[in-house]
């Protein structure tokens, strides 16, 4: 019953539009299968990564459900199976001599007696029009489509970790660029105290670098309470309270790995979302062809028998044995358009998992596009912003030789301080930035995951199910 499964076609571009500077032919041997991160050659993260897998109440909910689904497919093989039960009693009960009197007797007496019984029956319904075996083909595909949102759950965690996780070596970077722009101003600040009190320098020069400096502090203040917020998203992520967790600081002090991308078809195989959607339009499939079994008969096998006595001593002599055989069918003839209705709406729901997964394709491939595009950009800035601070640099070398000199007022190097102060703080988000983009954009790729490990996921009948309850 049902239709035969095909995967749904969706239009896969044989290149990505955008042209990274870097690319590999063989994109899955080069992502490390799972531990993903590795790539970033940082160990405190690898060793966040790992108790975010084992601690994350999120991985935890997804392996549960994962269970289930298992579980779910086991309950499904048993229809392949015939259902055998016992149903042993012993009973020992007497007759009122006054209870009503039927047919010619005239007087009654009370009469005691015993009733041993151990009745068996055996039940099974023959598969004849696949109903068992498409809610078996289901529920396997329910099965991988968990194992698949298992590792899509892994993969999310883990990126978004690793996102957090750089934002916050980003602001260990930027809060040590504004700690270093402290301290420099504070000797410009005496600098510009010692001329004062020389009679050289203005109580206003010394009024704007005191405002500079006292500026730059609430600036670094303000970038500590974002560095606590990202410290404790990372504590949720890895399963640990907040009050408990702390990360040392450590400015960023690496650039982002070289991503390879592959192609575009790539990312069918490659992205364990893709994979669940997919697997929900094949489980939707088979469920098509249970509906459909509804048509026809369904044919059920049954057999009975046992032994009753009186006595206990009798209750395995041949007089005692007590058996039957039978077959049955039913059949629906009319039940208002149930049956066609149920395969209709079977089938919408086939057709809104098809639409489901081609979406998911398609922002699969937007992601990617993103990832790519970002890192292009960023690449570039991040040169272009780098001569921005070595001229901020000379820029602040010549405002402080010329107010020295006593050619400009303290303004310009006031000017020349923030606007080297401003092109630093860029320059480190700009590498922040970086890296979180190759964070997301390995999260696009999918990881290094590959669906071909859910081939070997499902639930299959054997004999031994025979005599399993």
């Amino acid at each position: 019953m049902g239709p035969r499964y095909q995967r749904p076609r969706v239009q896969t571009p044989s290149a990505w539009k955008e042209q990274a500077p870097f690319r590999a032919a063989t994109p899955k041997d080069t992502i490390s299968k799972g531990d993903w991160w590795t790539i970033f050659a940082d160990r405190t993260l690898d060793g966040l990564m790992a108790q975010s897998q084992q601690a994350n109440q999120t991985v935890e909910v997804a392996r549960n459900q994962l269970e289930q689904a298992r579980s779910f497919a086991r309950i499904q093989t048993a229809g392949y199976f015939p259902g055998f039960s016992a149903g042993p009693s012993v009973q020992r009960s007497r007759l009122s001599g006054n209870r009503p009197i039927t047919g010619s007797a005239t007087s009654l007496a009370p009469i005691t007696q015993s009733n041993f019984q151990i009745p068996f029956s055996l039940n099974y319904e023959v598969d004849i029009f696949g109903a068992v075996r498409k809610n078996v083909e289901a529920a396997n595909e329910l099965y991988q489509s968990q194992a698949a949102n298992l590792e899509n759950v892994r993969l999310v965690i883990a990126s978004e970790l690793a996102a957090d996780y750089f934002q916050l070596r980003e602001l260990d970077a930027e809060i040590q660029v504004l700690n270093s722009g402290v301290s420099f101003e504070a000797r410009g600040l005496q600098l510009v105290v010692n001329r004062h009190n020389g009679g050289v320098a203005s109580g206003l020069d010394v009024a704007q670098q005191r405002t500079l400096l006292d500026s730059t502090r609430t600036q670094a203040a303000l970038l500590i309470q974002q560095r606590k917020q990202f410290e404790h998203a990372i504590a949720a992520l890895t399963g640990a309270p907040a009050s408990l967790f702390s990360i040392a600081v450590k400015p960023l002090n690496i650039g982002p790995p070289a991503i390879p991308t592959g192609i575009p078809s790539d990312v069918l195989e490659r992205r364990p979302d893709i994979a669940l959607a997919e697997r929900q339009v094949a489980a939707q499939n088979a469920y098509i062809g249970v509906a459909e079994s509804a048509l026809y008969p369904s044919i059920n096998l049954f057999a009975g028998g046992g032994v009753q006595s009186a006595a206990v001593s009798q209750v395995f002599s041949a007089p005692s044995f007590i058996w039957s055989l039978g077959a049955g069918a039913a059949q629906t003839i009319f039940n208002g358009g149930r049956t066609h209705a149920q395969i209709d709406y079977q089938k919408s729901i086939y057709g809104e998992s098809v639409a489901n997964y081609r979406q998911t394709v398609l922002t699969a491939f937007q992601q990617v596009e993103d990832g790519i595009a970002g890192l292009d950009v960023l690449a570039g800035a991040a040169k272009t912003q780098q001569e921005a601070v070595a001229d901020a640099q000379t820029a602040l070398r010549i405002a402080n030789d010329r107010y020295v000199g006593g050619i400009t007022t303290y303004l310009d190097v006031i000017t020349a301080q923030e606007t080297l102060l401003t092109n630093q703080r860029l320059a480190t988000q700009i590498l922040g930035q970086r890296l979180v983009t190759s964070v997301y954009l390995v999260k696009a790729l999918g990881g290094g995951w590959d669906s071909t490990s859910l081939q070997s996921i499902g639930v299959h009948s054997n004999w031994k199910q025979t005599f399993q309850r």
